[in-house]
């Protein structure tokens, strides 16, 4: 029993004395509504995580070992996100809003050490997104996703049918998005892929290979269907031409 108590800590905080500061300031902050909890919040949570100025943090917001975490200027965490930082950590940058329910977990309980979840600034995490960051999550700035979208930096591996799946391990090689690229409600990004500068990915799609710099990538899986250019961009506002999201 003390075992397990001993491993539920270690998941949630980086000891035991920070985990009682941690969850006396949820039991007393965490359900606080509106303008004045979220107040409250920015200012306490300090104490807690890495802010580098004021960050909103609405009601339900959950978080585990916040002591990795580090929020930009104007950071906002909507109700009901869950960010839980094992080692390697979760970055936010300034100006990014992470909308409600999503959850950002680094889930490194194999200490592997090129985990965690780097997001630049002016960047927008839609609702309901997961990013997974074993294999290391990095996200550049200006980057949109849309809701429902999936960006899991981890595999499993299956090649031996005589054993259990979960018995053969897992890679976990990193995702890369690179700046000013917009992903559609409800695409999956798989582990080891890198998206190109200025790319688009439709709603739906799954990304297995790398994506190229301005390009719309749609389907499952994936494939580039046109290159961004100004051109291109003209013949978009044509019904006929256009590509819903």
């Amino acid at each position: 029993m003390l075992d397990r108590i001993r491993y539920y800590i270690n998941a949630h905080s980086t000891s035991l004395s920070r985990y009682v500061l941690e969850q006396v300031l949820f039991l007393c902050f965490a359900w606080v509504p509106s303008i004045i909890g979220v107040g409250i919040r920015g200012m306490v949570y300090k104490l807690i995580l890495h802010s580098q100025g004021f960050a909103a943090i609405e009601s339900g917001v959950r978080l585990g070992q916040p002591n990795n975490i580090t929020l930009g200027h104007n950071v906002y965490i909507d109700y009901g996100v869950y960010l839980h930082a094992c080692p390697g950590g979760i970055e936010i940058g300034d100006n990014s809003f992470v909308m409600h329910h999503a959850e950002l977990h680094v889930y490194n309980f194999r200490q592997i050490p090129h985990a965690g979840i780097k997001i630049g600034r002016d960047c927008l995490i839609g609702e309901f997104c997961v990013i997974r960051g074993q294999g290391g999550v990095t996200i550049g700035d200006k980057v949109y996703l849309a809701p429902l979208v999936q960006i899991l930096a981890v595999n499993h591996v299956f090649s031996d049918p005589t054993r259990p799946i979960i018995e053969q391990g897992i890679t976990a090689e990193g995702i890369v998005v690179e700046d000013n690229v917009w992903i559609g409600a409800g695409a999956i990004i798989t582990d080891g892929v890198r998206i190109g500068q200025g790319a688009v990915i439709g709603a739906g799609a799954v990304v297995t290979r790398d994506v190229p710099p301005h390009t719309v990538a749609a389907g499952a899986p994936a494939q580039v269907v046109r290159k961004i250019t100004l051109e291109a961009t003209d013949r978009v506002t044509q019904p006929k031409q256009m590509i819903y999201f």
